[in-house]
């Protein structure tokens, strides 16, 4: 039989087995594949999305709704006027409290006092990845204050600081008069701060020692087989290699110093002598706790937050133009 003939047969027999119906064509392997292909690129880019929404979820609900409620909150009276819209006056008040002052001039000590802060514990970080001699045993005692809590540091440091207290012992060996670090206005926010300091820097230190992780060793090398002096490797290897880490110890450092001293500040001090240790946070917790003015409060919260974000951006873009130089 020949090959034209044979074509029909064919074309019938594939009619009946389909019940009369012609066989409607697949799609071609080609566009499958490129379907699939278009699919798996749609779910790589919605991945991320998928994987942070929950982290957004939270920070919304937990985070910024209620900082939005709070500067509502401030933009309204307390006592007589609760509820009622006043406006600014709570910001006013604030601006004329003279113990919300002193508490803004004791932040902008701590600005002064934040390179300090963030320098002590990158120098011993750095003579920790030097391997100094005993580096494994400074890194366990650095870290250890870093693990007690706030109320047990001011116990201990008003031991330490009090009038008759060993720290005035130990001077008065040297022909030093006592000093009265808790009691005196001119010194006691040094006093508070230097054991603030004295207490979180480990946390900074272990963030500096993983930055050292990242650092290239060539680059000490060279400097070494160049004569340079211990100085001149941190001023010109060490500290441009760790920009981004330093930039993060500096926010974290300052948020720290604003928002996380009122254990030592209420087991110290209670904010004397004479309001002279008041911080934002402090004065917030009096006049919620105490006073029972919680707009007012609120109005203080969302001076504390400007000013968190404020001296923030300006660190990072200080240091962002810092880093270029180098």
């Amino acid at each position: 039989m020949s090959i034209g003939k044979s074509l029909p047969s064919v074309r019938s027999a594939s009619a009946e087995r389909t019940g009369g119906v012609p066989p409607v064509p697949q799609p071609s392997a080609g566009r499958a594949v490129h379907k699939r292909v278009a699919s798996g690129r749609r779910a790589e880019m919605l991945a991320p999305f998928v994987l942070v929404a929950p982290a957004v979820l939270i920070l919304v609900l937990l985070r910024l709704y209620p900082l939005l409620l709070g500067v509502n909150f401030s933009f309204t009276g307390d006592g007589d006027r609760d509820g009622a819209m006043v406006g600014f006056d709570n910001y006013v008040d604030l601006l004329r409290d003279p113990l919300f002052q002193g508490a803004l001039r004791n932040v902008g000590l701590l600005v002064l006092l934040l390179p300090v802060a963030v320098a002590i514990p990158g120098l011993l970080a750095t003579f920790i990845y030097l391997r100094v001699p005993g580096h494994r045993f400074y890194r366990s005692v650095y870290f250890f204050p870093a693990v007690l809590s706030p109320v047990i540091v001011g116990a201990i440091f008003n031991l330490l600081l009090s009038f008759d207290g060993p720290v005035n012992s130990i001077l008065g060996a040297f022909g030093i008069g006592p000093v009265d670090w808790l009691g005196d206005p001119d010194v006691a926010m040094f006093a508070v701060v230097g054991v603030h300091v004295w207490a979180t820097f480990g946390m900074a230190l272990v963030v500096f020692l993983a930055g050292f992780a990242t650092l290239d060793s060539a680059l000490l090398d060279a400097a070494r087989v160049d004569g340079a002096s211990l100085t001149q490797v941190i001023w010109h290897v060490i500290i441009p290699s760790l920009t981004r880490t330093i930039q993060f110890v500096f926010v974290t450092t300052m948020i720290g110093m604003l928002t996380s001293m009122f254990g030592l500040l209420y087991v110290m001090t209670s904010g004397g002598p004479e309001g002279s240790t008041y911080l934002p946070e402090y004065y917030i917790w009096i006049q919620q706790g105490q006073m029972n003015r919680p707009a007012l409060a609120s109005a203080a919260s969302t001076v504390l937050f400007v000013i968190m974000l404020v001296v923030g951006l300006l660190q990072l873009k200080l240091l962002r133009r810092a880093g270029r130089e180098d």
